[in-house]
């Protein structure tokens, strides 16, 4: 009789709920990298505009320093622009009523002399004087009219704080050397950089500016070597020599213009040139 086995095949159910965990850690774990990648992307975003509003912020600054910069040296021009309308407005009170006085003085001297010279002239022709003496007398007025006319030129012109008349122009230049206490040296230099001689001086020009009617030179006097920045127009600069004279030279611009300036120089004669002059 044969042998039969039989065989008992055992199947291990799984629960349901195992399958369900993994599908659920499965699906969070998609959802933990795909939130982890958005992250990043934002991370990587908040860094890209972190730059570029670091970037922006630089600019802007630098910006600003450059304002702050120009503004500084607007300002530092119109300090040195007041210092120099105080500094020529230095005539006190007493010296404005002094000249007033003096000017109120001529008038009156001049409008005497009028009055004296009418009274001959109508005195003489009353008389029936001759041509020849209608004419003389003509030429007395004149002569009146030409001083009173120099005169009004010189109370036209400025007076510095040494008390010398300021000449604008080259009309005014000779009517102080008509005056006859200085000599006057007129130049113009239209090159920069070179030297060049006026009277006992050395003038190098070193620039100018048009627009503000300002010039910059450097001034050889003695050996030494003088540098005068932005100076105005009809400012006078002073200077001494060695000792020569007590009065100072005088240095003035009247023009400036492209690499060129125009102006004199203004030296106290000497008592022998003063006297060689009286004797002519």
């Amino acid at each position: 009789m044969s042998e039969e086995r039989h065989y008992t095949i055992v199947r291990s159910s799984v629960p349901r709920w195992v399958g369900i965990a993994v599908g659920v850690l499965a699906i969070v774990a998609v959802a933990a990298l795909g939130a982890g990648w958005m992250a990043s992307n934002r991370s990587s975003a908040i860094e890209q505009n972190q730059a570029t509003q670091a970037q922006q912020f630089k600019q802007q600054e630098d910006s600003l320093d450059q304002r702050i910069a120009r503004a500084e040296d607007r300002s530092a021009q119109l300090r040195g622009e007041l210092n120099l309308v105080t500094g020529k407005m230095k005539l006190t009170q007493g010296e404005l009523t002094r000249a007033r006085r003096t000017a109120a003085q001529i008038k009156n001297d001049n409008a005497k002399q009028f009055a004296d010279l009418q009274t001959n002239l109508n005195g003489q022709l009353a008389t029936k004087a001759n041509a020849d003496d209608v004419k003389k007398i003509g030429t007395d007025v004149d002569g009146v009219k030409t001083d009173l006319e120099a005169t009004k030129n010189s109370m036209k012109m400025t007076r510095d704080e040494f008390g010398t008349l300021i000449a604008k122009n080259h009309d005014e230049i000779e009517e102080l050397r008509r005056v006859g206490d200085r000599d006057y040296y007129e130049f113009t230099i239209n090159k920069k950089g070179r030297r060049t001689r006026v009277g006992e001086v050395m003038v190098e020009l070193r620039g100018v500016n048009t627009k503000q009617n300002l010039y910059t030179v450097a001034l050889y006097i003695d050996d030494s070597r003088y540098d005068k920045r932005n100076r105005s127009v009809n400012e006078p600069i002073y200077f001494f020599t060695n000792g020569k004279s007590r009065a100072p030279m005088e240095f003035v611009v009247n023009q400036v213009g492209k690499n060129k300036i125009s102006g004199y120089l203004s030296v106290l004669k000497t008592r022998s040139t003063q006297a060689q002059s009286a004797g002519n």
